[in-house]
């Protein structure tokens, strides 16, 4: 019973990750398509005498880093390795103040 428990968890895991590429690589597919369709409007509207379409790729692009450091946990301070190492700190010292008293 116990190893059905664990892969179980194991696949949860691994869906719940698979949902998440698929998300950020679907933002980054719109991101790219949308940004590109603008580039094209833009040039035939008025040349590149004003890139005006730089400035919806500069805000979307932002969103899309963030996006990307939380899919592939690339923030050193607040990750989800900080995260676990956080929790277990936390329940190590519950578990230690429960000792003594």
């Amino acid at each position: 019973m116990m190893d059905y428990r664990k892969d179980e968890n194991k696949y949860l895991r691994a869906k719940e990750r698979v949902d998440e590429l698929k998300k950020f690589y679907g933002n980054l597919t719109s991101y790219v398509l949308v940004i590109t369709g603008l580039a094209i409007l833009n040039y035939y509207t008025n040349g590149w005498s004003y890139m005006w379409f730089l400035w919806a790729a500069f805000g979307w692009g932002i969103g899309l880093i963030f996006h990307a450091i939380g899919t592939f946990n690339l923030n050193p301070f607040f990750g989800k390795d900080w995260e676990k190492r956080k929790i277990k700190e936390l329940m190590d010292k519950d578990e230690n103040q429960r000792k003594w008293q």
